[in-house]
């Protein structure tokens, strides 16, 4: 959905040289640019994940840096101009949809109907087609993980996006 030409999750180690050859043939074709989109936990075949912190007292490693890596990576071996953007907390951009919007209400009164009722340590999700009030501890509990042979990524790999492999 966000016009990606090359997408880079944890679940699907990637081949550097492949993401190269996918932009490198898009240029050849008229492309004066390709988007790739790096998520933290991606990882070269073979290779490792990388952090930004390790270490650090009663906390887990922090991923980080990936993207700067890749760009690298992609910068010398096509010898075109890279731009990395780490998009940190800000994940989305343009005009909210009338569904964002509406949401974003519900989302509003369910919170306030959670603090009111004095329940702490809880958040609000949509579970379809209801917003849910659920323990904070239960919604981290689990990883989120993509198929790496699912409908998402067939779905992606089917209209020319790379996955790196």
């Amino acid at each position: 959905a966000g016009g990606a030409d090359v997408i880079l999750i944890p679940e699907i180690e990637y081949d550097i040289e492949k993401v190269c050859s996918k932009i490198i043939r898009r240029s050849r074709t008229g492309s004066k640019f390709s988007i790739v989109v790096v998520a933290e936990g991606s990882r070269p075949v073979g290779g490792k994940m990388i952090f930004q912190e390790r270490g650090i007292r009663g906390r887990s490693p922090r991923l980080g840096g990936v993207g700067n890596v890749v760009g690298a990576q992609i910068e010398e071996r096509t010898k075109m101009d890279v731009r990395v953007t780490v998009l940190g907390h800000l994940q989305r951009g343009g005009s909210p949809t009338p569904f964002d919007r509406i949401l974003a209400t519900r989302f509003g009164v369910a919170a306030a109907d959670c603090l009111a009722s004095g329940k702490c340590a809880h958040m609000v999700c949509l579970k379809t087609p209801k917003i849910r009030i659920v323990p904070i501890k239960e919604a981290v509990a689990s990883l989120k993980n993509v198929d790496p042979d699912g409908q998402l990524v067939k779905a992606a790999e089917s209209i020319g996006i790379s996955l790196g492999r």
